[in-house]
């Protein structure tokens, strides 16, 4: 009997949590990196891909691309690789897939997208720390966030303002228990 619960435990498990990385297929690292717990997409029209960029699963995928691809995946910028390696307990990054490069270069907009978005648990809300603009190599706006969520909080919630979009305020919500991989909270 424990044998057949162990196996259905096994069985009702999504295949991050069962199989380790170099054994995921093609379309499982695409399934990560697209259509899982850490990722969404958010509107209105036109639609902003937005992912837990600092996430163990979504990092693991991304490696997992990079050396399957011989590496034509593209890197992050080597400044953002940096600061995330030095800064990882302090910090977590939320990424938007982003095409309009000339609409960060405006201050007002910089400042209103630096003042503007936020981050919510329960009642606090907290501001970015910082950001690293997209780029023509890499068109990913980083958004750095003060790593303030816990296991035990049930929803975080981020209020974005997108410069350049038709409508730039954006809004998301993940489930916390949604964004655990192997037990622990991964952002």
């Amino acid at each position: 009997m424990r044998r057949l619960v162990t196996l259905l435990l096994f069985l009702g498990q999504p295949f991050w949590e069962t199989k380790p990385p170099e054994r995921w297929t093609d379309a499982e690292i695409e399934i990560v990196r697209h259509r899982s717990p850490w990722t969404q997409m958010v509107g209105p029209a036109p639609e902003v891909p937005i992912w837990l960029a600092t996430a163990e699963p979504l990092e693991e995928a991304e490696g997992e691309a990079r050396l399957r691809t011989k590496r034509t995946e593209k890197e992050p910028d080597p400044d953002y690789s940096e600061y995330v390696t030095e800064h990882r307990g302090e910090i977590f990054v939320l990424a938007l897939g982003y095409s309009n490069l000339k609409a960060l270069g405006e201050a007002a907009e910089e400042r209103r997208l630096e003042t503007e978005s936020v981050m919510k648990i329960g009642r606090k809300t907290y501001h970015i720390v910082g950001h690293f603009p997209p780029t023509e190599s890499d068109p990913v706006l980083r958004l750095v966030f003060p790593r303030q969520v816990n296991a035990s909080d049930k929803d975080v919630e981020f209020e974005l303002y997108v410069p350049g979009l038709p409508f730039p305020e954006r809004a998301a919500v993940f489930r916390i228990r949604d964004l655990l991989y192997h037990g622990k909270l991964a952002m």
